[in-house]
């Protein structure tokens, strides 16, 4: 496969050529307070047309330029991030503490045994409970060489954390991002309907950790088997040549701080409501004062962060294409059009199909719109009204778009993703191909899923 840049470029080009022939049209937009929040939702059976709306060839390139203004806080997030892990590395205290966890788990396989299920399954919690996502890429940079401790591959490290808070969030019974605010653009109870989407949580986590847990197994018993063992045998050949740096006080001290930032991060989201500014702004007093907790001088902080930062610039140039895909998209007018058109197609299926589909076209909005709660807000006021047509609850209907969230992972087009595989080095290519069996098995489940509440009982309000 191309380069990851290459693809989304190519896919901006595409959404420029679908500007061209797909009609111009918008839905009225209203203000109103959800969960405290006021938001700009879309006010169903207002879709009308405009005069089409032509974008020149020159927007391909115009648009990843606005797509840095438009991510401008996620980018400096992405950057800060990188800079801070950096520092953090340079003090010599991870790989130490690494190195004395394998060993102890070396003498009790028992508890290697359980490590990944029960890490999995807190971080699926959390993505459930409060819609954990941004929050995973520096827990990356943590895993990707604890898993290469252990005796397994970069792959493992991005899956503990990412894939378990992405099942969490997909499979949601509590999310406010997802679940709460579509059940509220929807009419329903807050979090109503928590029993089958319990059921739904367990499983789809269970289905996750089980994936990861075969792949684990099979690459530390044959290293040649992993997606990424060239990339693998690089790292360890850069790192054979070092003299690994003996565990010291400090480097007790420097963990200990770090844990408690993470602390300081998981209050700071879920209690005073921090996003892209302020968790950066905590990543860049991280380093600060890791580094000299670490004994590094202001030179060696500096250098380490710079060379951090630089290491998340083919990130930052994704997500930047990535944002540019809406920018076209938003300027030419077609996303109310694509959304308009999918909604009078759902109205004509029957019942059993009309689940399904919406989940299916849920998943294809997810290429251009990845924030659960901007989805919610353009489309749960048309999905909702459309399910009372097509005879299905409005329960269902949310269901079908939270489980969407299962496409996540894969798409390039998606910051968090990007990010994630540029903390960890992994080549978008190599994740896509090892992550697309579990997609076809989880896109699978949640069609499944989506039949008991149309065939066999109705999942209303309660």
């Amino acid at each position: 496969m191309p380069h990851t840049l290459v693809v989304v470029m190519g896919l901006v080009l595409l959404v420029l050529m679908a500007s061209w022939v797909v009609p111009s049209g918008e839905f009225l937009r209203t203000d109103k307070v959800v969960e405290g929040v006021r938001r700009t939702l879309t006010v169903p059976g207002s879709y009308h047309p405009l005069p089409k709306i032509r974008l020149g060839p020159q927007k391909a390139l115009l648009a990843p330029l606005q797509g840095f203004s438009d991510g401008a806080g996620l980018i400096a997030f992405l950057l800060v991030i990188g800079g801070a892990f950096a520092v953090l590395d340079a003090t010599g205290a991870v790989a130490s503490g690494i190195r004395r966890l394998a060993a102890v788990l070396a003498r009790r396989p028992g508890l290697e045994k359980f490590m990944i299920p029960v890490l999995m399954g807190i971080f699926s919690l959390a993505g459930s409970v409060f819609g954990m996502s941004e929050e995973v890429i520096p827990f990356v940079l943590i895993f990707v060489p604890l898993a290469r401790g252990l005796g397994y591959d970069a792959v493992v490290g991005v899956a503990i954390p990412f894939l378990g808070a992405a099942a969490g969030f997909a499979a949601a019974f509590f999310n406010p991002f997802t679940v709460g605010i579509a059940q509220q653009l929807s009419g329903l109870p807050l979090f109503s309907g928590l029993g089958y989407r319990l059921f739904t949580w367990v499983l789809g986590t269970a289905l996750v950790t089980a994936f990861v847990m075969v792949y684990a197994a099979r690459v530390k018993r044959d290293p040649a088997s992993s997606v990424v063992a060239d990339l693998e045998a690089a790292e360890t050949a850069r790192g054979g040549g070092q003299e690994p740096t003996p565990w010291q006080a400090s480097h007790g001290r420097v963990l200990g701080l770090f844990g408690a930032f993470m602390a300081l991060l998981v209050w700071g989201t879920l209690k005073k409501g921090w996003y892209f500014e302020e968790i950066g702004a905590l990543f860049l007093l991280m380093g600060m004062v890791l580094g000299l907790v670490g004994r590094l001088k202001g030179e060696a902080i500096a250098r380490a962060f710079v060379a951090g930062a630089k290491d998340m610039v083919g990130v930052v140039l994704v997500v930047a294409c990535a944002k540019a895909l809406l920018v076209i998209a938003k300027d030419a007018r077609i996303l109310d059009t694509a959304l308009y058109h999918a909604a009078g197609g759902l109205s004509r299926l029957p019942k059993a199909m009309a689940a399904p589909m919406m989940f299916l076209a849920q998943a294809g909005i997810n290429l251009v719109i990845h924030s659960g709660t901007s989805q919610a807000a353009l489309t749960m006021p048309i999905m909702a009204p459309l399910a009372d047509l097509v005879g299905i609850t409005r329960q269902t209907a949310v269901y079908a778009f939270q489980l969407c969230e299962f496409v996540n992972p894969i798409l390039p087009t998606s910051a968090v993703t990007m990010g994630v595989l540029g903390a960890a080095k992994v080549p978008w290519e190599r994740w896509a191909r090892w992550f697309l069996p579990l997609l076809m098995l989880l896109m699978g489940l949640s069609i499944l899923l989506l039949l008991p509440p149309v065939l066999l009982f109705r999942w209303g309000p309660f």
